[in-house]
C-alpha cells in the first residue's frame, strides 16, 4: 500500500543557473533553424565557463549552402540569450564572452534511421524510453513540490528583470519540502533558496527580507507555518555566480525539467534536440497523454511510458500505471491511447504541432505544467484529448 502521509522534496534552478544558460542557448539555436526550415535537424550542445561558451553538435537543412551560411548567426544567437538572462559580470558578459561555434552537418548514418525506417514511415531517431506523468494535486496537474519550486524562481526573475529588486542577480536555486497528509499536499516543512546578489555586504538575512514576500505570494495560503524552516543563502555571500562560478552544460537538469523526481525519467535530455528525436517529442506526448487521462477523470494520478527503437516508427510498448487511483483499468487506458493518438514520431509532431520555433521558452522553469500558448508553445499541456480517451475505453 502506498504511503499517504510523508514529506517529498523537489528543486528548481533559475534561467541564470549555468546549466540553464546552456539549455537556453541550445534551444535558441534549435528555434533559429526550425524558423528557417520546420523539418530542420538539430542536436545542439552548449558548454559554458568563465568568459567562454562553446557550442557543438549536429545540424541539418535541406539546402547545404544555406546551412553553411546560417552558421554565422550562431554567435549572435548566444549573445542575445546571455543578455536576456541578464549576465553583465566582469567574467561573464554578453558583450565580451568568447563564443566558439563547433556545430557541423548531421551524420548521414543518424539521418538514415529517421528518413528510411523499416516500416516505411519516418523512424525514431534513436532507441529509448520516455515517461509522462500527471497528478491532480495542483491545478496544472503537476506534482506540488516541483511546481511551486519553479513558481518561486519565475517570480524572482520577474522582479529582478523589471527593476523591482535591483540587487538580485540571475543565478538561483530553490528547494521545497512539501508535507502530504492523506496523499494531498498541505504545507511546506522547509524552504531552501540560494540566489546570487549584487553586493558582498548583503547578508543572508538581507536576502531573506527581499525574497520572503515573493515566496509567500507564490505558495498557497496556509502552507507556511511557524514550524517551516527557512534556509536562504545558507552559505552566506553569493555574488560570483553563473558560468563564472561553476561550469554549465546542456542537459544536466533533466529532473528539474520534468517532475522533480516524483515520476520516472527515461534518461534523455530535451534541450537542443529537434522533435524528430523521441527523447523530446515522445516525452512531450507521454505527458500529454497522462495529463489527458487525469483530466478525463480516469485516474487522479497517472504515469505513461513509451518505448522506441531507432529506425522504427511505431512505439514498441505503451504502459500505464494509475497507482490504484484509476476509475478505468490501466490496460484499457493503454488500448485507448493507441486508438486516440498516432504515436509515430511524425504523428506526434503533427498532433502537437512541434515543428515550430517554440523551444527556447521551455529551457527554464520546467517543460511541463505551463499554460498552452496561442502560437503552439506548450501544446502538450492541452487537455483536448480527454473526451476521445474516455470514449475509447
Amino acid at each position: 500500500m502506498s504511503r499517504k502521509s510523508y514529506v517529498f522534496t523537489s528543486e528548481s534552478v533559475s534561467e541564470g543557473h549555468p546549466d540553464k544558460v546552456c539549455d537556453r542557448i541550445s534551444d535558441a539555436v534549435l528555434d533559429a533553424f526550425i524558423a528557417e526550415e520546420p523539418e530542420a535537424r538539430v542536436a545542439a550542445e552548449t558548454f559554458a565557463t568563465t568568459n567562454r561558451v562553446v557550442i557543438g553538435g549536429e545540424v541539418g537543412l535541406s539546402d547545404r549552402d544555406k546551412l553553411h551560411s546560417y552558421m554565422g548567426k550562431i554567435e549572435d544567437i548566444a549573445r542575445a540569450c546571455i543578455k536576456d538572462i541578464g549576465y553583465e559580470q566582469d567574467k561573464f558578459h554578453h558583450e565580451t564572452v568568447e563564443i566558439t561555434n563547433l556545430l557541423h552537418e548531421q551524420s548521414a548514418h543518424i539521418a538514415q534511421g529517421v528518413n528510411s525506417s523499416k516500416d516505411k514511415d519516418e523512424g525514431a531517431g534513436d532507441q529509448g524510453i520516455m515517461f509522462g506523468y500527471a497528478t491532480d494535486e495542483t491545478e496544472h496537474l503537476m506534482p506540488a513540490p516541483v511546481h511551486y519550486a519553479h513558481a518561486i524562481l519565475r517570480r524572482l526573475a520577474e522582479v529582478r528583470k523589471d527593476g523591482t529588486e535591483p540587487t538580485l542577480r540571475p543565478d538561483a536555486k530553490s528547494q521545497l519540502s512539501v508535507r502530504y497528509v492523506d496523499g494531498k499536499p498541505v504545507g511546506v516543512s522547509s524552504i531552501v533558496l540560494s540566489t546570487q546578489h549584487a553586493d558582498e555586504s548583503q547578508t543572508s538575512a538581507d536576502i531573506r527580507n527581499i525574497v520572503e514576500p515573493y515566496i509567500r505570494e507564490v505558495l498557497p495560503e496556509g502552507w507556511i507555518s511557524a514550524d517551516t524552516e527557512w534556509w536562504v543563502n545558507p552559505t552566506g555571500t553569493f555574488v560570483i555566480g553563473g558560468p563564472d562560478g561553476d561550469a554549465g552544460l546542456t542537459g544536466r537538469k533533466i529532473i528539474v525539467d520534468t517532475y522533480g523526481g516524483a515520476a520516472p525519467h527515461g534518461g534523455g535530455a530535451f534541450s537542443g534536440k529537434d522533435p524528430t528525436k523521441v527523447d523530446r517529442s515522445a516525452a512531450y506526448a507521454a505527458r500529454y497523454l497522462a495529463k489527458n487521462v487525469v483530466a478525463a477523470g480516469m485516474a487522479s494520478k497517472c504515469t505513461i511510458q513509451l518505448s522506441y527503437a531507432i529506425g522504427v516508427s511505431k512505439p514498441l510498448s505503451i504502459y500505464c500505471d494509475t497507482f490504484g487511483t484509476g476509475e478505468v483499468d490501466p490496460e484499457a487506458i493503454e488500448r485507448a491511447i493507441a486508438q486516440a493518438m498516432d504515436l509515430t514520431p511524425r504523428g506526434i509532431r503533427e498532433h502537437l504541432q512541434l515543428n515550430k520555433p517554440i523551444y527556447q521558452r521551455t529551457a527554464a522553469y520546467g517543460h511541463f505544467g505551463r499554460a498552452p500558448e496561442s502560437d503552439g508553445g506548450f501544446s502538450w499541456e492541452k487537455t483536448d484529448l480527454a473526451e476521445k480517451l474516455k470514449s475509447a475505453v
